[in-house]
C-alpha cells in the first residue's frame, strides 16, 4: 500500500503576519505516530506543508489528513483533489471531531477523537476492502503504542525535531479548550507507561527535548517516575504545566534535576472572576508571582500564556497584563484573543447568546475577534492583542525584564531568549528557506543550559546530575 499522511498549512502560516519560525518548531508527531501502525513493506510519505511544498500530482492508495480549525479550508481542498483522483481520503483531528458532518462532505472516512484504537481498526478494514465511513474512539490507552516513525521526519527543517508526547489530554476542563469535545466518549487524560516513555526518549539523538503534552505534570505519580527515570540522561528539555503544578512541592524539583529549563505556563488572566467564568479552577487562589519566582529560583525560564477578551476584561487588560509579565521578568509571553472553538462549552454559550459573528474558520486563529466582546469592540480587542505583543517585546521591555535578574549572566540569558524568539525573524527566514533551521538548535541548547543556577562553588551543576532541591 502507498499511504500519504498530510499536515496542511494553517491559514495563519500564510498570512502577512507569518512568523516562519513559529511554524517550523515541531514536526507532525501525530502523523508520524499513525505511520507506525502501517506495515513495514508499505510505502509511507509524510508531508508537512509548513516546511515543504505539497506534491498533488501523485495517486497514493490512501491519504490521511490531520485537520485543525484554521487549516480546515485547505484540508478540504486537498481532500477534494485526491477524491477526484479516486484516492481514499481519511480526515481526523480536532476540527473533524468537533464538526464531523462538515468534514464528512470531503472524506471517505472520518475519525472522531484520538486514533490509537480506531486507526489500526480502519487499516485492517481498508486492507480487507471494507473501510468504514466513520470511526469513533472509545477505548483510551497508550500501552500498545508502537515506536514513532521518526525516520519519516526531515529533522533539519525543524528547530525542535526531538518533540515527544507521553500523555493525551488534560485532567482539567477549561471551557475554551477543545479537550472535552475531542476526548468525548472516553477518558480525557491518560498516560504512557513510564518504561515506554523512557525508551522513546533514549531513541532520540542529541540533548534537547520538547514535551508537547498539554500538561506533562497532570499525573503527579507518572511525572515523578518519569523524571526519576530521566535523571542522568543529560537532557535539556521544555514542557507545559499549570500554575498549581508549579506550586506543588517536590515535583518541580524532580523535573529540574533531570533537565527542565523552560516551561510554558497557562496563566490566562490576572482576573479571578474571569478564571471562574471559564472554569479555570486550577488557577484560582494561586500566587502567580510566587509561581514565577519558584521557576526562576530553580533556573527555569517562563513562557507565559495569556488570553484577552473574556467578559470581565475591559480596555485596561492589555497594559496591565504586559506590565505584570515584564515586572516579573517573564522571558517570553504568548498572547491570544479568546476564541470559541466549535465543540467547546464556550462556543455553545456564545452561540446560544447570539454573540458569534461568523464561522469563517480561517479567522479562528486566536488573532481575530470572532465574537462580540462584552466590554470593548472587536476592533479594540484585536488592536490590544497586537499592542501587547509589540509592547512586551519592545527593547525597553526586554531590558526591564532582564534587569529583574540577580546577575549579569541571568540578564543576558533573558535578553538572548526574548530577542531570539521575536527579534531575529530575518535570520530565521533565511535558515528556513535554506532548510537549515535545525542548525540553530545548539544555540537554543546553550541558552537553556545557561539558565541552570550556580552551585555554591561557583561552577555550573553538571546537566542531569543536579541535586534535587527541597
Amino acid at each position: 500500500m502507498i499511504a500519504k499522511l498530510i499536515l496542511p498549512a494553517l491559514t495563519e502560516a500564510r498570512s502577512p503576519f507569518f512568523r516562519p519560525i513559529k511554524y517550523s518548531l515541531f514536526p507532525p508527531l501525530g502523523l508520524a505516530t499513525l505511520a507506525a501502525y502501517l506495515a513495514p513493506d508499505d510505502d509511507v510519505v509524510l508531508c508537512d506543508e509548513h516546511v515543504e511544498t505539497l506534491d498533488l500530482d501523485d495517486e497514493p492508495d490512501l491519504v490521511a489528513i490531520q485537520v485543525y480549525v484554521t487549516s480546515a479550508r485547505r484540508s478540504y481542498e486537498i481532500a477534494d483533489h485526491y477524491r477526484r483522483r479516486g484516492v481514499h481520503v481519511a480526515l481526523g483531528g480536532l476540527h473533524v471531531t468537533s464538526l464531523p458532518d462538515e468534514a464528512a462532505a470531503h472524506a471517505d472516512t472520518v475519525f472522531l477523537g484520538p486514533g490509537e484504537d480506531t486507526w489500526p481498526r480502519f487499516l485492517a478494514d481498508f486492507r480487507a476492502g471494507r473501510p468504514g465511513s466513520l470511526y469513533r474512539s472509545t477505548s483510551r490507552s497508550l500501552h500498545a503504542l508502537p515506536p514513532v516513525r521518526r525516520d519519516l521526519i526531515r529533522r533539519a527543517r525543524y528547530l525542535v525535531p526531538n518533540s515527544i508526547v507521553v500523555s493525551r489530554g488534560c485532567p482539567h476542563a477549561c471551557d475554551f479548550c477543545y479537550k472535552d469535545a475531542f476526548f468525548a466518549g472516553g477518558r480525557g487524560f491518560y498516560v504512557q507507561r513510564v518504561d515506554a516513555a523512557l525508551a522513546e526518549i533514549e531513541r532520540l539523538p542529541g540533548r534537547h527535548l520538547y514535551f508537547l503534552d498539554d500538561h506533562l505534570f497532570g499525573d503527579p505519580r507518572f511525572a515523578a517516575s518519569l523524571f526519576d527515570g530521566m535523571r542522568g540522561m543529560g537532557r535539556l528539555w521544555q514542557a507545559a504545566a499549570t500554575v498549581n503544578a508549579v506550586l506543588r512541592p517536590g515535583l518541580l524539583e524532580k523535573a529540574v534535576a533531570c533537565g527542565l529549563r523552560s516551561l510554558f505556563v497557562g496563566f490566562e488572566t490576572l482576573d479571578p472572576a474571569a478564571l471562574r467564568s471559564h472554569a479555570k479552577h486550577q488557577n484560582l487562589d494561586r500566587d502567580y508571582a510566587e509561581a514565577v519566582r519558584r521557576l526562576h529560583g530553580l533556573g527555569v525560564m517562563v513562557n507565559a500564556s495569556f488570553v484577552f477578551g473574556m467578559d470581565e476584561h475591559d480596555e485596561s487588560v492589555f497594559d496591565r497584563t504586559v506590565a505584570w509579565a515584564v515586572d516579573q521578568g517573564v522571558e517570553t509571553a504568548t498572547f491570544h484573543v479568546l476564541t470559541p472553538y466549535p465543540g467547546t462549552a464556550l462556543h455553545a454559550r456564545m452561540r446560544a447568546a447570539g454573540r458569534l459573528l461568523h464561522d469563517d474558520w480561517d479567522l479562528y486563529d486566536t488573532r481575530h475577534a470572532v465574537f462580540r466582546p462584552a466590554r470593548m469592540s472587536g476592533e479594540r480587542l484585536e488592536r490590544g492583542y497586537r499592542d501587547a505583543y509589540r509592547d512586551f517585546y519592545a527593547w525597553r521591555s526586554i531590558l526591564r525584564g532582564a534587569a529583574t535578574k540577580p546577575d549579569l549572566a541571568g540578564a543576558l540569558r533573558h535578553a538572548a531568549y526574548a530577542v531570539g524568539w521575536k527579534k531575529l525573524e530575518p535570520l530565521w527566514d533565511v535558515l528556513i528557506r535554506l532548510c537549515r533551521v535545525g542548525q540553530a538548535l545548539p544555540v537554543l541548547e546553550r541558552v537553556l543550559e545557561g539558565a541552570w543556577p550556580e552551585k555554591g562553588n561557583g561552577r555550573r551543576a553538571p546537566l542531569g546530575n543536579a541535586p534535587a532541591v527541597g
